[in-house]
């Protein structure tokens, strides 16, 4: 076996499946409790994630492609969150009401976007979105939002389980470090999707039809 990670993956999982016709761009997570000082959550890449996110959003408006959101919500009882509360209890921030929870300033929907309520790590799991995409004629999943290890990951997969062409712009996901950051951005651009530059993402979005 070779050393070099490069040479290893060559010609096996280093494919590109590339952008399809019919984008939609969702953001995962990006709530107050990740942009918080103080907060048990906060992590300061992924408030540099949610600021280079600012202008891809409002170019995806500007074209008129659909705009989703997700974000967790829990009842107070916290019945609906299953072992996946149980195994990460600081999720129990995010009830209804919560200022942690809502989405960020930076990034506020708008009376057209679409959000989606999940209790688990997917966008996907238990929730309307793949239905919602497919009848929007979408083919191509424009993937932002926290955490890159966690619930970008998880959407990423599904995603393209669904059938969907997964795009990561890198600099609009972020992690409470490099290192899962980093090895997960790996394994979704070797298996799940393309990881990609955000200039790469906005130069495509400007070459669709408004």
């Amino acid at each position: 076996m070779t050393n070099s990670l490069a040479d290893n993956y060559k010609g096996v999982f280093d494919g590109r499946i590339g952008f399809g016709k019919r984008p939609a761009l969702l953001i995962v997570d990006f709530i107050n409790a990740y942009i918080t000082e103080g907060a048990p959550l906060f992590a300061t890449d992924v408030l540099t994630a949610v600021n280079e996110t600012v202008d891809m959003l409002a170019l995806a408006r500007q074209k008129n492609i659909p705009v989703l959101y997700t974000k967790v919500l829990y009842n107070k009882n916290f019945r609906d969150g299953g072992i996946f509360i149980q195994k990460v209890p600081v999720l129990k921030t995010m009830v209804e009401g919560e200022p942690l929870a809502e989405i960020v300033p930076q990034l506020s929907p708008i009376e057209s976007d679409i959000i989606i309520v999940k209790q688990y790590a997917s966008a996907f799991f238990g929730t309307s979105l793949a239905a919602t995409l497919t009848s929007l004629g979408v083919d191509t999943i424009l993937l932002t939002g926290c955490s890159t290890s966690g619930c970008v990951r998880a959407s990423a997969v599904d995603g393209m389980q669904y059938g969907f062409r997964v795009i990561v712009p890198k600099e609009c996901v972020g992690d409470r470090h490099s290192d899962p950051h980093e090895a997960n951005l790996f394994d979704i651009n070797s298996k799940y999707g393309d990881v990609v530059s955000k200039n790469e993402v906005m130069e495509y979005l400007k070459q669709l039809g408004g």
